[in-house]
This record gives structure tokens, sequence and C-alpha cells, in this order.
């Protein structure tokens, strides 16, 4: 253990360091270098210290067994060399109280028996699956009142999560960040307690509960891994044995740009903190994949390529991402990175940083940027919706809408598109189907699928009231039909396969049209796109002699709130022997399944 603990190749930390019940009671191991002594004081002793003991020079001090029970609280006391006396967290305690308690409470690995088998034995990594992931906050997606903390917990969070889930067949639930944290304003990504589900919605148990839940309905759970910084508060990592122990020493690296700590990732002890976290919520939780925030910022320093490549992060990061999949080879692990660093999603013994997917920002911002544009400049910036294709197989990209898009004044998904409110959904169900048709696994953010027209709040729950109104409750019913239509249908899932995508036109910059075929083991599709505010009349595209043509979906259907009966096909489509002609709605796009 010293050795790989030392080096930084230790991936079960968690399981020696902490508080463990033994026979004889609880042992806590704490690491603490540069310290002149630690103690830990809890409900156990009155709150009276209890001198921990040094293992040699090792900077691991340790305690003889302690009697006390499951659900105590507990805090070390660290006395630096200056003199002063801090109390501090466990870095690896397993609960924490609530804000603004800042207690460790004693919690035993290995209580709940899980009931996945089933589930475990059959997840894939999805290269060739349906992957369309319901990005949710677990405070703020549905909640008991109106009271900022009036949340529900994990298991009745799993009682209302997983039956949405499911009608909306969504296939992967995204979980923001569990870690505890002292803000929640901070969305859980300035955590203290890396190995702590957050006590705002239970226990660890009650996790457990709902991971389990969703794996027996069939629904993969991935949860926000923070690897970059840490929070300031002071009874958590900052200067936790009087110096620079989990940070840098310097407030020009040390100090991030969101007011937080920076990992000095150099430090081979801080590596298996991290790793082992990382290991921690896949092994003992179930959780099916991480996704990793601020990758970027571990490629270069401080996120800036013009500072260069940081090497002891990135070595970090191989070295992380090849244990990880050595552990849990069907683990999806999914880099939110902006930068164009090459090899992201190659595998390390390939010469990449070894995860499986990364987002696709820039479509994000291209896609978006095209739809808030007014039409009569979409003929200029026709292209920024085909550019994805030109690097689209330099990585294994993910498509995404997530909670960064819908905060800040950055208005949401549904506000962004062109024009008055009416005119905004007709849009938006064009640009989805087009998300959907474009190659790539998919996430979108909660309150997105029912056209959200509030930015995001923490402390408030989607503004569920507005789906009262047919405009929204339509678009609901179109993304329900949308999701289902993209599980469904395998020509939607192989999307790395330069086989399965083909451009049918990209060249109708006038007209604002574009067509994309996709193309699976049963079924081929073509998707026909008319972004601009005009109807354009008798489009036409060829097809062989002996294929047949039905529509699937018409985004301009009269259910879906728009203007085109359902049972009138044969007055807009013409189908013969080697052509298809269609005439396109403004602002619409149609979905015909080729035979």
């Amino acid at each position: 253990m010293r050795k790989e603990f030392y080096t930084g190749h230790w991936f079960e930390a968690y399981k020696y360091f902490g508080a463990h019940k033994e026979q004889e009671g609880y042992v806590f191991r704490v690491f603490a270098p540069g310290a002149k002594g630690v103690s830990v004081v809890g409900e156990f002793s009155g709150w009276q210290e209890v001198s921990l003991s040094q293992e040699g020079s090792s900077g691991i001090f340790y305690s003889a067994p302690i009697e006390a029970e499951s659900g105590q609280m507990y805090k070390y006391c660290v006395y630096t060399q200056s003199g002063s006396r801090v109390e501090h967290c466990d870095p690896y305690g397993f609960r924490m109280e609530l804000r603004p308690g800042a207690c460790s409470i004693l919690s035993e690995l290995g209580a709940y028996e899980f009931e996945d088998e089933e589930w475990m034995s059959s997840r894939s990594v999805c290269y060739t699956e349906a992957m369309n992931i319901y990005e949710i906050h677990a405070g703020s997606w549905k909640k008991k009142g109106e009271g900022e903390a009036d949340w529900y917990t994990y298991e009745e969070l799993a009682d209302k999560l997983i039956p949405y889930v499911l009608e909306n067949h969504y296939t992967h639930v995204e979980l923001m960040p569990l870690s505890e944290h002292p803000f929640d304003g901070s969305w859980g990504y300035q955590n203290t307690g890396f190995f702590a589900p957050t006590s705002r919605y239970g226990t660890p148990e009650g996790l457990k509960k709902l991971v389990d839940a969703c794996h027996k309905a069939g629904i993969g759970v991935i949860m926000d891994f923070v690897p970059v910084h840490f929070a300031v508060d002071s009874y958590g990592l900052k200067e936790f044995d009087g110096t620079s122990l989990y940070e840098y020493p310097h407030s020009d690296v040390g100090e991030s740009e969101w007011g937080s700590m920076n990992f000095m990732h150099s430090r081979g002890e801080v590596r298996c903190f991290l790793q082992s976290a990382a290991n921690y919520w896949l092994e003992e939780f179930h959780f099916d994949g991480l996704r990793m925030d601020a990758v970027s910022r571990l490629i270069y320093w401080q996120g800036d390529e013009a500072r260069g490549v940081n090497g002891s992060t990135l070595e970090f990061l191989k070295t992380m991402n090849q244990g990880l999949k050595r552990l849990h080879p069907t683990a999806v692990l999914i880099a939110e990175d902006s930068t164009s660093y090459p090899g992201v999603t190659k595998p390390v013994e390939q010469g990449g940083l070894g995860f499986d997917y990364k987002w696709d920002l820039g479509f994000m911002h291209d896609t978006l940027e095209y739809f808030q544009t007014a039409p009569e400049y979409r003929s200029r910036d026709y292209h920024k919706l085909t550019f994805s294709m030109m690097y689209f197989y330099n990585e294994k990209y993910l498509l995404e809408f997530c909670h960064d898009e819908v905060v800040h004044g950055k208005a949401t998904i549904l506000q962004k598109m062109y024009g008055d409110y009416e005119i905004k959904f007709p849009q938006a169900r064009a640009m989805y189907l087009y998300v959907m048709v474009h190659p790539g696994k998919k996430l979108n953010f909660m309150g997105n699928e029912f056209g959200q027209l509030r930015e995001w709040d923490e402390s408030r729950e989607q503004d569920w009231d507005i789906l009262k109104y047919p405009l929204h409750d339509a678009f609901h019913k179109y993304m329900i039909e949308l999701n289902r239509i993209y599980k469904a249908n395998d020509a939607f899932h192989d999307d790395y396969n330069p086989e399965n995508f083909r451009w049918v036109d990209c060249h109708q910059e006038e007209r604002c049209i574009y067509a994309v075929e996709r193309k699976g083991e049963i079924n081929t599709f073509v998707g026909l796109f008319n972004f601009s505010d005009e109807e354009q009349k008798e489009y036409q595209f060829v097809k062989e002699p002996e294929e047949t043509c039905s529509v699937v979906m018409n985004t301009d259907w009269e259910e879906y709130g728009g203007a085109t009966k359902k049972q009138n096909t044969e007055s807009w489509l013409k189908s013969e022997k080697e052509t298809v002609t269609v005439n396109l709605p403004p602002y619409s796009g149609i979905l015909l399944r080729i035979i």
C-alpha cells in the first residue's frame, strides 16, 4: 500500500483511510504529514479529543479501535507546526452533516446489498447502442414545497424520477455532482466531501437505493465528478495539515477562477485521493459512468492553451482513466473539454487520454448561434451546421444542451430561438430533430424537454405548471415521441461508423435546406430540414427505384403545435420511382423511413 499511495497508483485508498468499523470498534486514519499532531473528536467521546499516533514518519495518523456507532458525528483536530489548532472534516469521510454543519458522520461501507446483477453484467459503453441522457439537478428537478430546502430524499426522487424517465424514453440519467458541498449555488462543483453523498437528499444508503432502482428499471446513472478543484472552506481540504497538502502552494496556480483551490495533481497522494474517489462512486454506488468536469484545466495550465500543456495533470488523467477502465470496463468516462487537444477519447494504450466520450461544445455553440440568428442571415451562416461533420470522427462526441446553457443570462434553449414566443416552438422542434439525426450520443438538461422559459435556479423546481399551456404541452409530447423514435431505431445508434451517416444535400444555402441520411441494419432514415421562415416547395432528392418511402415524423404536425394535418401526407409528399418530392413548411423537419 505505502509505495502505491505515495507514487499515485492506488485506487482503493478509501478502504484504508477514513473511519472503518472493525470488530473492536472504529479505526480512524488520516494523512497529515505537515501536522505536529492530530486527534479525533466526536459524539462517541463526548467531544473530547482522542489523540492519534503516527506510523513512523509516514504522515499517516491512526487510532486504536474506538467504541462508536454508525451515524455518530466526528471531526479531526489538526495541530500545525505554527501552533494553531484547526478542525477538519474527514477527507475520506463517507457521510457528512447538512450544511452549515461541517462534521463527518460514521457510515459503514458495504452495508447495502444491491439487486442489480442483471444490469451490471449486461451494461456497455453504448458505442453502437442508444444513449440519450437526461441531466438533472437533484434538488431542483422537483421539490416538496417552495422552500429552498424542501428537497426530496434519494428514495423519494427515485419514485418520481424513474417513471418520468421511462415515459420520456431517456436511456440514462446524469446527476449533477452529489459529493458534499457547503454552498448550494456551487451546484456541487465545489466540494468538501469527495466521498460523501450530500446529506441534502438523505443517506449513502438512500443514494444506493436510487441507483439500484434505476438499474432495475433499465436506466443507466451517470454522476458528475470534479477532479480539478475544491471548496476553500476552512474545515475542508485547504491547508489541511497547515501546509498546502492538496493544493498548489502558490496562489497564482493554487487559486482557480471560480474562487476555489486547484488540486496539485503532481503529488502522488493527491492522485490517489482523486482516483480512489472516482473508483469509490463506481464501485460502491454502482454508477454507470462519470462525467468529468473542466477537463481543459487538466490538459493546459489553468485551461489556457497559451500557457502550454500541464504534463503532470495529463499523466494523472491517463493513469486514472486507464485504472478505472481496468477496474470497470463497462463504466462510461465522459470529458467536458472545450479544447482541440487530440486523442481525448482514444485509449491510453494508443496515446490518448482514455475517455469514452467527449462533449461536443463546438456543435452546441454553432447550433444555438445559428438558431438565434434571424432567418435572413441563415444563408450566410448555413455551414455553421455542416462544420461539425468536418471534425466529428476525430473523437467520440456527445451532443449536449446542458445546465451551463440555461443560466447566467444565456436564456433557456427555447428562449434562444429567434423571434417571438409562437415562432420559437417550430424552430426548437426542428432543431431537436436535427440534433437527433446528427451523429453523436445525446444529453438534454431538465426543463428543455417542455420548453422552460425561466433560466434554471438551483433553489426552485422546474416550472411544471407551464405544461398547462398548449404549446408547451404539445412540445413535450413531441420530445417524448422524438426520444422514442431515437431509442427504437438502430440507425441512430452506430454514431462513430462513417458508413452510418451521409449528407444527402448540404448545399442549399439560399433555401436553408439540409438533408441527412442515417443507415442502420434494419432501416434507413432521411431527415429533411427547412430552417428558413418561408415554405420551400417541391424539394427533391433521389432514391433507388426499389425503395419505398414513409413518413415517421413531421415537426409541423398539428399534435405538436404545428399547422400540418397528420392524415394529409399526399398533399405535401410524393414518392415516385426514383425521386421523393416534398413541400417543407417554414422552420420544419421531416423524418422519412426508406425501405
